[in-house]
């Protein structure tokens, strides 16, 4: 027992001092509250200040994508990394922009009065898919998925009645979607008739399948990396990320916060990025890793200058 003693004394310092080693604590100057990331192979666009803003994918200083005075969300960075997608009210009401990743001048899109979220890509890059309450069926108007050519023409309305939020699978063959928003996507633990499971639909034939062992949390933004799914759910208390191989039919917990809820996920490039308290992480799916991508993000904000 003493030689054990002795093994085991060691082993787990340095079992500790590993884990010391790979956590990194967040850096005061690091910019907080950021949102609705996208990534690439070389970029993460995200949301910060009503405006859009690109940083390298290892993080550092961003710069800033979009400089309007009202509201540009929802970036979405095109499968070759070259354009970025995104929601604007350049003209008055939210529609689809797309530009270079580098900047320039946005190409508007769509032109309908109803607004048109960004939701992401097709998989060749030649349309970017929006959700839109245009073309209502029904006395309230629903959201409904989607796709517009990037070089501008007639947009497409996807083959199901009502999609809010989600993505199309890599393959094409796929749509991952909730199918509803609520009231108040920020409400904690909500369990109510608003909540839906994730709805992954075939293309073609329209069948439905949903992620096994849902009972009635909140599961929003779903997105894909090959045949697995990603997505939000909160069914332990606290919103983390989590993942469905459609091939294996499992489910698993990709991450465990217990503080703060993770509030916004998107996947490209083999990771998945998301927000959580108000950072921008990045989760290697491999080793099942993640990290705070260190970025800041600095500007001529007026509502921080002394009054």
């Amino acid at each position: 027992m003493p030689k054990l003693r002795l093994f085991a004394v060691p082993a787990l310092a340095a079992i500790g001092a590993l884990a010391f080693a790979s956590f990194r604590a967040p850096d005061p100057a690091w910019t907080r509250m950021l949102r609705t990331p996208s990534v690439s192979a070389d970029h993460i666009a995200f949301a910060y200040a009503q405006n859009i803003w690109v940083v390298d994918r290892k993080g550092g200083a961003a710069r800033r994508f979009t400089s309007f005075q009202g509201a540009t969300e929802n970036p979405k960075i095109s499968p070759d990394g070259k354009l970025v997608a995104f929601s604007a009210e350049y003209g008055g009401n939210i529609d689809v922009y797309v530009a270079p990743i580098e900047g320039g001048e946005p190409r508007r899109l769509t032109w309908h009065n109803s607004p048109d979220a960004v939701q992401g890509w097709t998989p060749d890059g030649s349309r970017v898919l929006f959700a839109s309450t245009r073309d209502t069926d029904g006395p309230n108007a629903q959201a409904k998925f989607f796709t517009v050519p990037v070089t501008g023409g007639p947009e497409e309305r996807l083959p199901f009645s009502r999609a809010y939020q989600g993505k199309i699978s890599a393959d094409g063959r796929r749509a991952a979607y909730r199918m509803n928003g609520s009231w108040d996507e920020e409400r904690r633990n909500y369990r109510g008739g608003q909540n839906r499971p994730i709805w992954i639909v075939d293309l073609k034939t329209l069948d439905l399948e949903s992620p096994p062992g849902w009972k009635d949390s909140k599961q929003m933004d779903p997105a894909w990396l090959g045949d697995v799914g990603y997505y939000i759910d909160d069914r332990d208390g606290v919103a983390n990320v989590w993942s469905y191989d459609t091939k294996s039919k499992k489910v698993a917990q990709a991450t465990d916060f217990a503080d703060y809820d993770v509030k916004a996920l998107d996947a490209g490039a083999g990771a998945v990025v998301f927000e959580q308290g108000g950072y921008i992480h990045e989760l290697d799916v491999k080793s099942g890793r993640e990290h705070i991508v260190p970025i800041t993000a600095n500007g001529d904000f007026p509502w921080m200058m002394p009054q």
